[in-house]
């Protein structure tokens, strides 16, 4: 009896000290994801650029870490879930040494390029190691919490790179920033349980290997040749394409006239993702309550009035405007991630990793294409280009409801 009530507590230890390992390690790598975010106002003056170009930094890293994901999908089936995340991890804690010492804007592109290869490990294999590890009872608590993870890491990197870039130089900051990742991957690597490594076979032969290139080809076709899910794919990443970029180009605006704002109260708008943080933790009840199409129509409609708002141009209406556009983004999202999980009856991992991959490489083309509506317009432009992309989620949105409709027409023999 006794045994087994120590096999018991043994196994919610491992379960809880994996959970928060994850988290801690989601932390960090969103901290790293968006900390240049905060930064726009401190690298265009450090490396002499101009505020718009500075936002290609975002986009350099989020395009290597889109495609990063794919590669990490396929690699972690092949040696497990545990090594890719501890190496990725001290790689980055080590890589932010490089931005020390960067000389140009073209090196510090360079290095975040490199950096958003190592950041796609932990988003790439969470959700899959979670899965074969905990039980279902504990799958969704844990999770959540992850998911909040995410977010929390993403506002904290934001407000931290905003607070360093108006009180510290570059170089003082990439120092604190390398510290505090090093102290960040190190908990993570402590509380990542070693017992929790799945074994994996290790076929050797020509043919197995051939074998399984093929089966990762299909895995990946099957979701890509389902238009439901290709839908899915583009409704998240335009959304994120807009969404991302509008919150860099805003920081650009409120510190021109007649806002002044300095670096670190520009970015204090990041704190407007609370609502969508909110609104994630009630979409599965609302998915359960109104359905999915419902939802989509609700957060368009935030979204598309949240952008509309800014253009008064007061720091209430800017405010309440990039409240309802992250709640309609986070909506959308969570949509669109549960879409994708029910959706996939098979190659689980492929299909989020390509929502995934959808997702990061719509941030990355955001900057760019937004970017135009800034030269000829400043912030009325970006919310024009903003509108644009609006309507080609609208007809994704009306696309997906149509093969919806047509399945559930279909008569079965």
């Amino acid at each position: 009896m006794q045994a087994v009530l120590d096999t018991i507590i043994d196994t919610k230890q491992r379960d809880s000290r994996l959970t928060w390992a994850l988290c801690v390690a989601s932390v960090v790598v969103y901290m790293n994801l968006y900390l240049m975010q905060g930064m726009l106002p401190l690298i265009a003056e450090y490396f002499s650029v101009t505020g718009s170009k500075a936002t290609l930094i975002l986009s350099a890293t989020s395009f290597s870490l889109a495609f990063s994901l794919l590669i990490y999908a396929i690699v972690s089936d092949r040696i497990g879930r545990h090594t890719p995340i501890v190496v990725s991890l001290w790689l980055l804690a080590l890589s932010n040494l490089l931005l020390i010492w960067v000389g140009d804007f073209t090196a510090l592109l360079a290095v975040r390029l490199l950096q958003g290869v190592l950041l796609a490990a932990v988003p790439a294999i969470a959700m899959a190691y979670f899965k074969e590890q905990l039980s279902p009872s504990i799958l969704l608590k844990a999770a959540g919490i992850y998911i909040m993870a995410n977010s929390i890491g993403g506002i904290i990197g934001r407000l931290f790179g905003g607070l360093m870039s108006q009180y510290l130089t570059w170089q003082e900051s990439m120092w604190l920033m390398f510290l505090v990742t090093l102290a960040g991957v190190a908990l993570s690597h402590y509380l990542l349980p070693s017992g929790a490594v799945k074994a994996f076979s290790r076929e050797t032969t020509a043919v197995s290997k051939r074998s399984r290139l093929l089966q990762d080809f299909y895995g990946f076709s099957h979701h890509l040749t389902d238009p439901q899910m290709r839908l899915a794919y583009a409704i998240g990443g335009i959304t994120f394409m807009m969404m991302v970029n509008q919150f860099s180009f805003i920081q650009l605006h409120l510190m021109a006239e007649p806002y002044s704002w300095t670096r670190f109260q520009a970015t204090l708008i990041f704190l407007c993702y609370s609502s969508g943080t909110v609104a994630s933790y009630f979409t599965a009840k609302w998915l359960a309550r109104f359905g999915q199409h419902k939802l989509y129509q609700w957060s368009w409609c935030l979204m598309l009035c949240g952008s509309l708002l800014t253009l008064l141009d007061t720091t209430l209406a800017i405010s309440i405007g990039f409240l309802m556009t992250a709640c309609g983004f986070f909506l959308t999202h969570s949509c669109c991630n549960s879409f994708v999980a029910m959706r996939a009856s098979r190659d689980r991992a492929k299909a989020t990793a390509l929502y995934l991959c959808c997702y990061y490489l719509g941030a990355a083309l955001g900057g760019p294409y937004l970017m135009l509506f800034w030269h000829e317009a400043e912030w009325p432009g970006v919310v024009v280009g903003s509108i644009s992309l609006l309507a080609v989620i609208a007809l994704a949105i009306i696309r997906l409801r149509y093969h919806q409709m047509q399945m559930k027409t279909v008569v079965v023999p």
